[in-house]
């Protein structure tokens, strides 16, 4: 699908299970895609867990190569956390999606950008879950994030380990830092990915259940 945020085309893939319980956006990082194959994996997983699914390129074409050059982009947490507040507003407006809770799961600095957007959109996000990401570099507005937040950061990462404990001081909502044992940054290792699809689809079965009370 092509998801217009301001004069910007993103390229991005959509995916609802039927009567699906909410939809994750996908924030990527790090000169990573929507193609990225550890993302399309936890994508499927939370889709057979009943969660609808937006996988999209956070930069355009043009920005990748460019990025590709000078790794300038993946760091400007505001222009990723404006792209994501953008795809949101769209999930907001889609007829397929617009009854639909919203989440995010962010990898690398992707998980800054999500980190970002959900404090300024802090009545419409559900929960956020970070892999491997940089939730530091969203360091000074993470005390105005309400949803929940699942970091998980793999065992042998040990500088973005402690990177994660430093922003969890900072959030200030129901947060949690699981680390996945032997598991490097990228969780190549065996079983590794299967864990951070488990504890993601768990994470957001938990804060996509519909309101009760009302």
């Amino acid at each position: 699908m092509r998801i217009a945020v301001g004069s910007t085309q993103l390229e991005g893939n959509l995916s609802l299970p039927e009567d699906a319980t909410g939809v994750v956006l996908f924030a990527h990082g790090s000169g990573s895609s929507r193609h990225s194959p550890r993302n399309q994996y936890v994508a499927q997983a939370l889709r057979y867990g009943g969660m609808g699914t937006l996988l999209i390129d956070l930069l355009t074409a043009a920005e990748e190569r460019e990025d590709a050059r000078t790794a300038r982009l993946r760091f400007d947490i505001g222009l990723l956390a404006d792209r994501v507040v953008g795809a949101s507003e769209w999930l907001a407006r889609n007829s397929a999606t617009a009854h639909l809770p919203i989440a995010y799961f962010g990898a690398s600095t992707g998980a800054a950008a999500a980190l970002v957007a959900a404090a300024e959109r802090p009545d419409d996000v559900r929960a956020v879950v970070s892999r491997g990401g940089r939730p530091d570099l969203a360091i000074p507005v993470l005390n105005r994030v309400k949803a929940p937040a699942l970091l998980i950061v793999g065992g042998e990462d040990v500088p973005v380990i402690e990177m994660n404990r430093e922003a969890l001081k900072h959030l200030k909502v129901e947060k949690r830092l699981e680390i996945i044992p032997g598991a490097t940054h990228l969780f190549e290792e065996p079983g590794t990915l299967e864990e951070v699809a488990r504890l993601a689809r768990e994470w957001f079965q938990e804060h996509l259940k519909p309101y009760t009370g009302r």
